[in-house]
C-alpha cells in the first residue's frame, strides 16, 4: 500500500517526539515493502527553532542517519488533491493546519480512492479543547488516538465515530543497548523543560536528588528558562542542550540511569499515556525510575520494568538502589527490554495500523459501516 504522512516535521525532532515515532513506523512500512512517504508545512515550528538553534547540520545529519525516509516541504500553493491522488491511506498528525485537514475531508468526501486517518499524539483535547473542536473530522475515516483515555475523550466530545487506540513506541532498528559503551555518569534527564507543566517535578525528583546524592548527572533538551539553568549549575548538573534523537542511544548507554517526568495534563486528565521516552529508555535497556503516572492500560509491569517514586525521598532511594545494587538494576534493565520486544515496537504498531485501517479500504468501508449499524 501506498502511505501518505501530513506531519508537522520528520525532518526535526526539536521538542517534537511525535517525529521519533513517525520516523521508525515509516521505516517499517518500508522495510515491509509498502510505500510511505511524507508531508510537512514550510512554517513548521520545530524546524525553524532546530536551523535558529542548531543551523543546517542538523538537517544534513537527519538525511544521513535516516536515507530511507522521504519528505517534502509544502507551501501555501501546494496541491493537495494531486499530492493523495495516488496515496491509499493518508495519515493527518493534528498539528496541521485546520484549513488543509478540512480541505483533505472534502476531497475524500468527493470522491478521494483512500483511507483517511486523523492521528493525535497531545493533550490538547484536554488542554485546548477549543483547538481541536474546530477542526473538522467529519469526513474522515477514523481517528488515532494515542492512549486510550484520549480515544475515550475524543469519543464523548463527538469528534469521530469510529476512534482507535494507537500508542507510540520504540524504534528499535535505532533504540537498542549499546553494551560496549563506557559508562560516563550515573544519571541522564533527556527532556524538554515543558512550558511550566512539568517545572516543579523536574527539580524535585530530578535536580534535588541529583543534588543530594551528589550524582555526575546530565540534561539534555531544550526551552530551558535562565533560571532553571541556574538550578542545574547550582546542583553541579551538566546541560547539553538538544541532542538529535539519533544519539540519544548513546546518550542512554554513557549513563547508568535514567529517569521519567511526566507533563501534568497526562498524569491529571490523561492517565496511561506515557511519552515516548518511555519507550526508547527500556529499549536502550537502561534501569527508569520514574515519577508517578496511572498505567491503567496496563502498557508496563510496575516495579518490574521500571519503578515509581512518588516523592523525593522516595526518588533518592531507589537511585541509590540502582546505581549500588547491580543485580537489582540488570534485572529491571532486562524486564523492560523484554516488555519493549514483545508488546512496544514500531513493528507492533505498524501490524496494529494495518488491522485498523484494513476495514476502511475502498470497497470494505461500506460493509464495515453495515456491519456496525446493525449491531447498534
Amino acid at each position: 500500500m501506498r502511505f501518505l504522512f501530513y506531519t508537522h516535521s520528520l525532518i526535526s525532532d526539536w521538542n517534537h517526539g511525535n517525529a521519533h515515532f513517525l520516523r521508525g513506523v515509516i521505516r517499517e512500512l518500508l522495510r515491509r515493502r509498502h510505500e510511505a512517504t511524507a508531508l510537512e508545512p514550510g512554517d513548521s515550528w520545530s524546524r525553524r527553532n532546530l536551523i535558529d538553534d542548531q543551523g543546517v547540520g542538523p538537517i544534513m545529519a537527519f538525511l544521513k542517519n535516516f536515507p530511507e525516509l522521504r519528505t517534502a516541504i509544502y507551501e501555501d500553493d501546494f496541491d493537495h488533491e494531486a499530492a493523495v491522488s495516488t496515496a491509499d491511506v493518508v495519515v493527518v498528525h493534528e498539528w496541521t493546519d485546520p484549513k488543509i485537514v478540512k480541505q483533505l475531508g472534502r476531497i475524500r468526501r468527493e470522491g478521494g480512492r483512500f483511507t483517511l486517518v486523523f492521528h493525535d499524539t497531545h493533550h490538547r483535547a484536554v488542554t485546548a479543547k477549543a483547538d481541536i473542536a474546530r477542526l473538522d473530522l467529519s469526513n474522515y475515516d477514523l481517528v488515532l488516538a494515542f492512549g486510550e483515555a484520549l480515544r475515550e475523550r475524543y469519543l464523548r466530545s463527538g469528534w469521530g465515530r469510529h476512534v482507535y487506540t494507537w500508542h507510540e513506541a520504540a524504534d528499535t532498528a535505532l533504540f537498542q543497548p549499546l553494551p560496549g559503551v563506557d559508562k560516563r555518569g550515573d544519571l541522564v534527564w533527556i527532556g524538554n523543560w515543558g512550558d511550566e507543566e512539568r517545572s516543579a517535578e523536574i527539580v524535585s525528583l530530578f535536580v534535588e536528588p541529583a543534588r543530594e546524592l551528589q550524582l555526575k548527572a546530565t540534561v539534555r533538551g531544550v526551552r530551558y528558562p535562565e533560571a532553571a539553568l541556574g538550578k542545574l549549575r547550582e546542583a553541579g548538573i551538566a546541560f547539553g542542550g538538544w541532542i538529535a534523537n539519533a544519539a540519544v542511544p548513546r546518550a542512554f548507554g554513557e549513563h547508568r540511569a535514567t529517569v521519567h517526568i511526566p507533563r501534568r495534563p497526562y498524569v491529571g486528565a490523561l492517565p496511561g499515556i506515557p511519552t515516548i521516552r518511555v519507550f526508547e529508555a527500556l529499549a536502550c535497556g537502561i534501569p527508569l525510575v520514574s515519577a508517578p503516572w496511572d498505567d491503567v492500560e496496563g502498557l508496563f509491569r510496575s516495579g518490574k520494568d521500571f519503578v515509581f517514586a512518588r516523592g523525593s525521598e522516595e526518588m533518592k532511594r531507589l537511585l541509590r538502589q540502582v546505581l549500588h545494587e547491580p543485580d537489582f538494576a540488570r534485572e529491571m534493565a532486562a524486564s523492560g527490554l523484554a516488555t519493549i520486544h514483545a508488546r512496544h515496537t514500531c513493528a507492533h504498531r505498524v501490524d496494529e495500523l494495518l488491522r485498523i485501517v484494513a476495514p476502511y479500504r475502498p470497497g470494505k468501508a461500506a460493509a464495515h459501516t453495515a456491519r456496525e449499524e446493525a449491531t447498534l
